[in-house]
């Protein structure tokens, strides 16, 4: 009866936001539809976190971290160098320059700010196939 399951469209995201209310906001939102949450406030923790886990399956990066422009950019990169197959959702509440664009990695999407948490599920299921759970409640007889 205890046994947690874990469903195929479930998933660990790493994310790096250096505004500690978004991050926490983020952060719940994700775990209250059944995702795993590792979270830093800078590039260096979050590649410390990366260090630490090889079962990321995303990073959700705003691109300037702590006042360092593209430093969410350039942290992408560094992710996908030690794990080829990690999907990257970006954020920012600047304008998304075509230079911007040019430099994502693949297997990429951007959601821009301020966004909802029905923004952030879609954009997880449609561009990522990551499908939020429901937590479930026992079923009495």
């Amino acid at each position: 009866m205890g046994a947690v399951f874990r469903g195929t469209s479930m998933a660990t995201v790493l994310l790096a936001e250096d505004d500690d209310q978004v991050r926490v906001l983020a952060e719940s939102y994700l775990e209250e539809h059944g995702h795993e949450v590792l979270s830093a406030g800078t590039a260096p923790g979050a590649i410390a976190l990366l260090d630490k886990s090889s079962q990321i399956d995303l990073l959700f990066t705003n691109i300037d971290l702590k006042g360092e422009i593209a430093a969410g950019i350039e942290l992408a990169h560094e992710a996908v160098n030690r794990i080829p197959n990690l999907k990257v959702l970006y954020t920012t509440k600047r304008n998304l320059t075509d230079g911007m664009k040019a430099r994502f990695v693949k297997n990429s999407a951007f959601l821009p700010k301020p966004y909802t948490v029905e923004q952030l599920l879609a954009t997880l299921s449609v561009h990522f196939r990551i499908s939020p759970q429901q937590r479930r409640q026992p079923v009495s007889a």
